[in-house]
């Protein structure tokens, strides 16, 4: 046997599932055996491999052992002259195999191979070649000179950088996304260290390859799409320990006591340095427009009960007691720019409205607490209504000024739909425009292009037009059917387009996912387009203040209540439950079929679409219609309609 494939896979199903369609068709001209580790998942990766790709082996693990052991399971098994391990989400061209297996044949120095990557908006990822980590080599790429001098062969040794990107080179470090291996070199170097669980194992063979008097090669002439770790974003405090901990065992493992020391040092300081920084930037991101907004407001209405203290209150002299300024004043800011954020008025894009709603919603509470108060803590109504034009003036007025100024992240107005268009044959690219229209609510625009120059009036255009078609038609997406295009023809595509503003997902063959890499962080991240409307952080914000809100309100009622719930006690229990977040009141149908399974997941709930129909005994499909729609179009406005229509099933024990 020629080849044999390993892939480790961690709850990433439907990248899992793309990569094994890649697969499939690169190892369709000679004898491979492809191995799926799966390192105890709960997403169904297991199931969906069983059912879709019956010839993989699967080796089903009952607890995550990590990325060493679980690829040194299948390796030991595996009959291959050559073991590939491949990372799930990656894709690879239709000849990337049979290309990388030559190259092997006629360099029999070579112990390991690494090919050319590029991430989901189809820019070479650096990470394809890379030197040793040395402490000096460390140094440079910890404090950026190796950014700011890649073509120096002294400061560029991280990503040799200075190395055509075009050309084949001997490298030192292969990357773990991809790296073929000659089975004999593994028998005589030894496996993967499994002292590593993560990070540093690539390092690690990669040396012992070379000390073991083999090569390895940094090979372009095939290419393949890595979107670039979905569990572990590079931007975490977790991955930041995790990856310069495995470098400092490699250190360790590898370097004289002296450099090993110097080496830890200097992982240390990173490591502390990076959490930092990462914290730091994770804070200020959150807080720094509450804290402008909050300063601003305070600002001004500083002056304006200044004023209105001597112009209207104390006319003969006088101010508001100290305790105004410092703590009632400061209590109204938190009380308004509380409501403004759960009206959703720090969301993006800014939508000034939100921000008028959430004032006026924090201005009726505090005026509403101010009615309570003794007579002796009332200080001003006046300046509480005027603090609160005061605070829409100048929230607004900062943000159209940003604006103006173009700002990152200031951009005013309501999302615009998407313009798409969808490349493949005429039946998958139609299946692919429905599953489109599925989850997308109101897309501006599809367009379908063919793969081939027709004159099928249901296309557009060919692929040979895409540039000029995304140009005319302004298109924010392109969807490759990848039933219908070989994988070195999107990543031509992808990569042809890589100036422009486009987004790109592929759609595998007969799934249900659209798999793409347009994270609003990097282009890189994982990014899985379904039903997801639910799922986005303002509406499960949005859900659960809703629930604990209702429950607030349902407490002191419940005496009252209890006479009209089917279940009492269960509208008790239920309250205390979703004031716990243990559930939520309103949740998907109970359905026999496990398509609730491919929906978002949220808590279970106390009631259902179903109980605002009053219809008893709905088929399952008509069920799953609710969830999917439920799902998709989420409002708070839904949840209370369902809510008051199936109030009496309030005490319900479960969905």
């Amino acid at each position: 046997m020629k080849l044999s494939v390993v892939i480790v896979n961690y709850n990433v199903k439907y990248f899992l599932e793309q990569c094994l369609h890649s697969v499939a068709k690169a190892s369709s001209n000679f004898d491979c055996e492809v191995f799926v580790v799966d390192n105890n998942s709960v997403d169904g990766s297991v199931n969906m491999v069983r059912e879709k790709f019956p010839e993989v082996i699967i080796i089903d693990n009952h607890e995550n052992l990590g990325f060493s052991k679980a690829n040194n399971q299948a390796i030991r098994k595996s009959k291959g002259k050559y073991v590939l391990l491949l990372n799930p989400d990656t894709v690879v061209e239709d000849d990337t195999f049979e290309k990388v297996i030559t190259f092997m044949d006629k360099h029999p120095d070579a112990g390991g191979l690494g090919v050319k990557m590029v991430d989901g908006k189809g820019k070479f990822l650096p990470e394809s070649k890379r030197g040793l980590p040395t402490p000096i080599v460390a140094f440079y790429k910890i404090f950026g000179l190796s950014k700011l001098f890649p073509n120096s062969k002294t400061f560029g040794q991280y990503h040799l950088s200075y190395l055509d990107e075009n050309q084949t080179n001997k490298v030192e470090i292969l990357p773990g996304a991809f790296m073929m291996l000659r089975k004999t070199t593994l028998n005589k170097i030894g496996l993967l260290d499994e002292t590593y669980f993560m990070y540093g194992e690539d390092i690690d063979l990669s040396y012992r390859i070379i000390k073991g008097g083999y090569k390895n090669y940094y090979f372009p002439e095939t290419r393949i799409i890595h979107y670039k770790g979905e569990s572990t974003k590079k931007s975490s405090i977790n991955y930041v320990l995790m990856f310069y901990n495995a470098m400092v065992v490699f250190a360790k493992s590898h370097f004289s006591q002296k450099n090993a020391r110097l080496f830890s040092i200097l992982i240390n300081f990173a490591i502390y340095f990076r959490a930092f920084l990462s914290i730091v930037k994770r804070v200020t991101d959150k807080i720094s427009l509450p804290v402008f907004d909050a300063i601003i407001i305070y600002v001004g209405i500083y002056f304006i009960q200044n004023y209105w203290a001597h112009s209207m209150v104390f006319e003969d002299g006088g101010n508001y007691p100290t305790e105004f300024l410092a703590i009632v004043l400061p209590a109204y800011i938190i009380a308004w720019l509380t409501s403004v954020y759960l009206s959703g008025g720090y969301d993006k894009p800014i939508n000034l409205f939100k921000i008028f709603r959430g004032l006026f919603g924090g201005t009726i509470a505090i005026l509403v607490v101010y009615s309570l108060l003794d007579e002796s803590m009332r200080f001003s109504r006046a300046v509480i209504l005027l603090g609160a034009l005061w605070g829409y003036i100048a929230m607004t007025g900062s943000r159209l000024i940003f604006n103006l100024l173009k700002f990152k992240g200031f951009k005013i107005g309501e999302p615009v739909n998407k313009r798409y268009l969808v490349i493949g044959d005429k039946v998958e690219a139609e299946r692919v425009t429905k599953l489109l229209t599925t989850i997308e609510t109101q897309p501006a625009f599809i367009g379908l292009v063919s793969t081939t120059p027709n004159n099928d009036n249901t296309f557009i255009g060919s692929i040979d037009q895409l540039k000029e078609i995304v140009g005319i038609y302004k298109i924010n997406e392109i969807i490759f059917c990848a039933k219908s295009l070989s994988s070195s023809t999107i990543i031509d595509k992808m990569s042809n387009l890589s100036l422009q503003d486009v987004d790109y997902k592929i759609a595998p063959p007969e799934s249900l996912s659209l798999i793409g890499s347009n994270s609003i962080n990097t282009a890189g991240d994982l990014y899985t387009m379904e039903i997801n409307s639910i799922s986005k952080y303002t509406n499960k914000r949005n859900k659960r203040f809703l629930d604990f809100s209702i429950s607030l309100l349902l407490l002191p009622a419940i005496p009252v209540l209890l006479f009209f719930v089917q279940q009492p006690i269960g509208l008790i229990r239920n309250t205390f439950l979703v004031l716990a977040a243990r559930k939520t009141w309103v949740g998907y149908c109970n359905t026999k079929s496990n398509k609730i399974n491919k929906l978002p997941s949220i808590k279970k709930g106390v009631v259902n679409p179903a109980n605002a129909l009053n219809v008893l005994n709905l088929k399952d499909d008509t069920l799953n219609r609710l969830n999917l729609l439920y799902a998709r179009d989420y409002k708070i406005k839904n949840d209370l309609d369902i809510i008051f229509k199936g109030f009496r099933y309030l005490g319900s024990h479960s969905i």
